[in-house]
């Protein structure tokens, strides 16, 4: 018993760390504007793949230059419609004012990083 709550805290702590909602529209335009990749992913509470995907997306904006992270509640129906985003877990990339890539679903560490380098 002692194992299976030290499994959900451990979930619960994967699940809360780094959620937030970061977006803005205001910070989004003058990131395009100046010319940066801008990634945005979405996420839900409770969510172990937005976790991990999130903490892939927080190294990657450390490992690339001109890049711009965003993250935000798909709960958040302004900023999913906005989007077109419906599920948890889909990562959007965007260049010169256009989205170039979106996956839905957790995507590997390789597979985002190849997206990154593949837009710059």
């Amino acid at each position: 018993m002692k194992k299976v709550y030290i499994f959900i805290f451990f979930i619960f702590t994967l699940c809360a760390n780094a959620k937030e909602t970061t977006f803005n529209k205001a910070l989004f335009d003058k990131a395009q504007s100046e010319g940066k990749i801008v990634v945005v992913s979405s996420w839900t509470k409770y969510c172990s793949s937005c976790a991990s995907q999130m903490k892939v997306l927080d190294k990657a904006k450390n490992d690339f230059d001109n890049i711009e992270y965003f993250k935000f509640d798909v709960q958040n129906k302004e900023i999913a419609k906005l989007f077109d985003v419906q599920y948890q877990t889909t990562l959007l990339i965007f260049k010169d004012n256009e989205e170039i890539y979106r996956s839905i679903g957790e995507t590997s560490k390789d597979l985002i990083y190849e997206a990154i380098k593949s837009s710059i």
